[in-house]
Order: C-alpha cells, then structure tokens, then sequence
C-alpha cells in the first residue's frame, strides 16, 4: 500500500476539481481524491467518490450547523454517515500522509481526528465565524490562491501559517496571446450559481451592438441578438479567452484565475456568495487597479463606458495576481509535508 496524499474536492462550481487537477499534476507523491463530483479526464490517481449529502427535507429540525460549531452535518442524514464512513475507512489504513482539504470544515476536523495533518485551502471573504475559526486554526498550512494583499485582514496567526501562491489555473502552462480583432466580448457564465440572468446578459449585448458577445457556461434559449451567442459548456475555454478582447466575469477564484491566466482585460461582476466571498475578491481587484469592477450588474447604458475603460486599463495586472507557478509550489509544498 502505497503512501498518498488525500484531498477532498468540493462539489460545488468547477473551480475546486481545476485547482485540485493543477495541484495534483505537479506532485510526487500520488494524490488519492475525494469528491461528490466526478474525476477530470486527465485525473491519474485514485478517485473515491462520495454519495451527496445536501438534501435535507426540513432544515429546522435536522441542526445541520451542529449547534453553530459546524456548517454541515445535519442530524441521522444517510449521505453524511455513508460519505463519512467512506472517508473513514480510508483514513484508518494509515496511508494517508497529508490531506488537502477544498473546502469543507468537516472535513478538516474529521482527517485530523485521525491523526492526519491537514492543509486547508483558504478562501477569501470574512472567514472569522467559529466553524472556520476551528478548521483554520488546525491547519498545518493555508493555501492562499491570490497575492498576499487578498488577506490582510486575516489574523496573525493564520497569516504566519499561510502560503501566498497567486492564482492559478489549469492554463498556467499555456503562453497568453494577443486578443481577437477588437470588438470581442467572452462572459464567463459558470456553474456555481449567479444573481443574473438571460434578459442582462442580453441588455447589455443589445447596448452595444457595435460588440460580439460570446456567452460561455449554461444555455441562454430565447436571447437572440445577431451580436450573442450563446455556445454553452465548450472544451476549448482558452481559445474562446484569447480570442476575446474583455472578458466579462464573476469574481469566483476559479474564473478570476483563467481570466488572468489569459492576462485578457477584464469586467468583474462579484456575486452573492456566503461569507462575502466574491465581494472580498473584487475589492482587493479594485484596490490593486486590475481590471474594472461593477459591484452589480451594470445598466444597459452604463455598457458602453465601461467597455472603453477595461480597453484602457488591459490585461498586464493581472500578472500582479497571477504569477503563473502557483500550482508548482503548491505541489512542491505539499510533498515535502507529506515525506
């Protein structure tokens, strides 16, 4: 039986399985995933998959924070016993040198109940509730995926242990290029739930007709505009990034870090997210002078001006939040906490 290090890759959004692919594609040592989601295709090391535990009929009854101490574990749920039993047996073999958690407290807690370290990946917003608080405090690392500014209302002690990787994406090994022909909008419309929808992404397009809009993440039927297009999930995201001229984004992790991967100028749009997730990441974009933030999604006539200005300020920041070997130190880190 081999030594490996084991890594719990959320479900939710595309963000966690991309990071965790980069990360593992880097390491020496073998990673042994677990995750609801399903593998990447390039995945080459065990993947155990773990049965759902979201569905609660009645939330109210079921104390699923565990009377404030955790975020998710709600009372006699069979997918959170089965998920848990999964985990458990696997950590008790006594293979499991280091384990990566993105993101889960329960997890945390429960890896390091057995004895294992754990290093947790950090997320941005206001991390200061008790949950987190515990799973921080334990961690024997923090992974941070953006520059050290993103952070500097962490305390001291989280800071000291925290290593500051930049983002990273699973396009940190291509070269960025030049952008298309100069009227070319890519929006990154992901998986992990927004607060707009088909009728904003087409006001803006109809405002600006002088622009082409690709639309890439979930299906828009019934938009049509002869300057949209809605080409749902493609394969090729990189492409569709590089050709564009502004990117029009969430401020997820996952999505800021392909976007500046592509060093492509930039409209970021945070979302609503728990803990003020997105709203941390765009302030500190803003703050640093990369891209151009819109705290809501703009007016149909508020379009035009905020085009010409992600023309103006470009893409070159975004090297300052992106230095491109994040996924190499991290998997450096993890190897040598793992011997």
């Amino acid at each position: 039986m081999i030594d490996v290090i084991g890594y719990y890759v959320h479900h939710l959004g595309s963000g966690h399985v991309n990071r965790a692919a980069a990360i593992a594609a880097r390491t020496e040592t073998t990673v042994a995933a677990f995750s609801t989601s399903p593998p990447p295709t390039d995945w080459s090391g065990p993947w155990i998959t773990l049965p759902d535990d979201a569905a609660v009929p009645d939330q109210s009854l079921a104390d699923v924070t565990a009377g404030d101490t955790l975020h998710w574990a709600p009372r006699r749920h069979e997918g959170l016993r089965t998920r848990m039993g999964i985990m458990g047996n696997h950590f008790a073999r006594g293979n499991i040198r280091l384990m990566v958690v993105d993101v889960s407290v329960e997890v945390s807690v429960f890896a390091r109940l057995y004895g294992i370290p754990v290093v947790v990946v950090g997320q941005p917003g206001d991390r200061s509730d008790r949950p987190h608080r515990l799973a921080y405090d334990m961690a024997e690392r923090l992974l941070a995926p953006w520059p050290e500014c993103a952070t500097s209302t962490w305390p001291r002690r989280w800071q000291e242990k925290t290593v500051y990787l930049g983002a990273f994406s699973r396009f940190d090994d291509r070269a960025a290029v030049q952008g298309g022909s100069g009227h070319r909008i890519a929006v990154m419309w992901g998986s992990g739930g927004l607060d707009i929808g088909v009728d904003d992404i087409r006001s803006a397009a109809k405002a600006t007709p002088d622009w082409q809009w690709d639309v890439l993440g979930s299906s828009g039927a019934g938009a049509d505009l002869p300057n949209l297009v809605w080409h749902g999930w493609v394969d090729d995201v990189w492409s569709r990034l590089t050709a564009a001229d502004i990117v029009v984004t969430h401020a997820g992790q996952n999505a800021i870090a392909e976007v500046a991967a592509a060093r492509r100028p930039a409209i970021v749009v945070p979302q609503t997210r728990p803990h003020d997730e997105q709203h941390a990441t765009a302030a500190v974009l803003r703050g640093s002078g990369i891209g151009v933030v819109a705290n809501a999604w703009p007016q149909p006539e508020e379009w035009p001006r905020l085009l010409d200005r992600a023309m103006t300020v470009g893409g070159a920041g975004w090297s300052r939040w992106s230095p491109g070997d994040g996924a190499q130190r991290a998997a450096a880190l993890l190897d040598a906490l793992a011997a």
